[in-house]
């Protein structure tokens, strides 16, 4: 099941642990282009790497863009860095996925959601998943090794989050903090990337990166809050309940206030505080109205974060280049 490594794509499901449920919607797109486009035998490794749903890769690639651009010193970013970053999340993106589908397998087969999944419908095998992935892994380090050696060492050290987060879903009704941990993890390395060493500027825009996975992926989690509880996983959406417009209020808030701090941090101009505020007022929009019980208005709310991501990209550029 997971989080944000995999995107739903349709109602919850009623868990039965015998033998999925054969009325609910897969959350794959087999009529996706990507999928269409695909050769067959290939298929279901793109499946694995969820790239028939890109949001997850924007999710992954919007915090290393944020970076990369508030560490420009008061021009345009680096373009052949920006491209770099955008291929590495998608690479990145489909390892983490495969992780969490090889983590999960027992799971989603019980779901009927899920139980089409290249692993537990049986196309591919766990050996060739884990193959896969080391693949993949080989085609991020060839993208990191294009980076100086300070941001190199950043982007290994990544991988401690990126293999704990699968787990903690078992263990705490907080993996959405671990999620974070690893999800943002460019808003360091993108830094790195630029400047050679690590700021506090950059550490300040990772913890409001953390925050702002805690609110979107907790809206996430309430499409599969009930299957969850029935196998065992834990989640945000599960702790809160239906306390959680207000626990939105204040991540979100936070998100906002560190990033005025970063952008205070790296010497952007007034301008970017005035920018700030269509970032501000889409997040404030995001928890207006949210309705916690329907699966298809919080899978809404979840994708718009793209979209929030780009706001607060746009404010930066403005901060850079508006003085």
């Amino acid at each position: 099941m997971g989080c944000i490594f995999d995107v739903k794509q349709g109602m919850t499901e009623t868990v039965n642990a015998a033998k999925p449920a054969g009325k609910t919607e897969s959350d794959r797109q087999d009529q996706s282009w990507i999928a269409r486009a695909t050769p067959g035998p290939l298929r279901p490794y793109m499946f694995l790497m969820r790239l028939d749903r890109p949001w997850g890769s924007w999710l992954l690639l919007l915090p290393c863009w944020w970076s990369v651009s508030l560490a420009s010193g008061g021009g345009w970013p680096d373009l052949g860095l920006m491209a770099l970053f955008a291929l590495g999340a998608v690479i990145m993106r489909g390892a983490g996925c495969v992780m969490n589908d090889i983590a999960d397998r027992d799971f989603d087969g019980q779901v009927a959601r899920t139980a089409n999944r290249p692993i537990p419908s049986g196309q591919v095998t766990v050996r060739q998943a884990l193959a896969f992935q080391i693949f993949l892994g080989f085609v991020g380090l060839a993208i990191l090794v294009q980076f100086n050696l300070f941001a190199i060492g950043v982007g290994i050290l990544s991988l401690t989050t990126v293999l704990v987060y699968p787990y903690m879903k078992r263990f705490t009704y907080w993996p959405q903090i671990f999620l974070g941990l690893s999800f943002n993890w460019g808003a360091l390395l993108g830094w790195a990337a630029v400047k050679g060493s690590m700021d506090p500027a950059a550490v300040v825009l990772y913890v409001a990166g953390i925050f702002w996975t805690l609110g979107y992926d907790t809206i996430y989690a309430h499409m599969d809050k009930d299957d969850d509880a029935l196998v065992g996983i834990k989640s945000t959406a599960l702790k809160l309940g239906d306390a959680t417009p207000k626990w939105l209020v204040f991540f979100y808030a936070m998100v906002i206030a560190l990033a005025a701090v970063a952008g205070e941090l790296a010497g952007l101009s007034i301008w970017y505080y005035a920018a700030l505020a269509p970032a501000a007022l889409h997040l404030g929009w995001q928890i207006r109205g949210l309705d916690i019980h329907d699966p298809k208005q919080c899978l809404s709310r979840f994708k718009s974060n793209r979209d929030f991501g780009l706001l607060l990209l746009a404010a930066i550029l403005v901060g850079q280049l508006v003085r």
